[in-house]
């Protein structure tokens, strides 16, 4: 089964991708649905210019050329790398296009992981989506989110072209330095 499938009259379903995890994971960083690259490539941020690889690249000091490198950065980290949705019908890669969102489960992951206090979401639409579709649906018991501390940081998408890669690595740096 593709991970895009054209339905007819309507935008093509996209469903993202199983969560990488990192050892003793205390930081879920959630970006939004994975683009249409990203799709076709099979992996999380699969466009040539979005920032999130070379900068988790710089902040680690490690190679991130292949799928293998990327992987085995998150698996070795602080970190949990996932998105606020499992599904959505959206033509072409932007989030403002995203119809008929589906979020993840993220009370299974939880239960799993209940080291995690910190959320981060890779631009403000990812935090949006998670408050409509994950905090105001209640899908989280409140004694789980309580003692969470939530960043919104600048999406590394190219789409956010007002923000250089400089200013989106420093951000991102200076809020997950810490956790290494």
């Amino acid at each position: 089964m593709s991970r895009t499938q054209v339905n007819q009259n309507k935008a093509p379903f996209c469903r993202g991708f199983a969560p990488i995890i990192g050892q003793k994971p205390r930081v879920l960083i959630l970006g939004t649905m994975p683009s249409v690259a990203s799709l076709s490539a099979g992996f999380y941020y699969g466009h040539p210019r979005n920032a999130f690889w070379p900068i988790m690249g710089d902040l680690f000091q490690r190679p991130v050329e292949t799928e293998a490198q990327k992987r085995a950065l998150i698996e070795n980290s602080p970190f949990i790398l996932w998105d606020v949705l499992q599904a959505c019908e959206r033509v072409g890669s932007l989030d403002s296009a995203i119809q008929h969102p589906q979020a993840n489960d993220f009370s299974v992951l939880l239960q799993q992981y209940p080291r995690i206090r910190v959320v981060v979401f890779n631009g403000q639409k990812a935090c949006q989506l998670f408050q409509k579709h994950v905090l105001k649906k209640q899908l989280l018991p409140e004694e789980v989110i309580q003692d969470w501390v939530f960043w919104s940081l600048p999406s590394t998408s190219p789409a956010n072209a007002r923000m250089n890669f400089q200013h989106k690595k420093d951000a991102w740096q200076a809020k997950l330095a810490q956790f290494l």
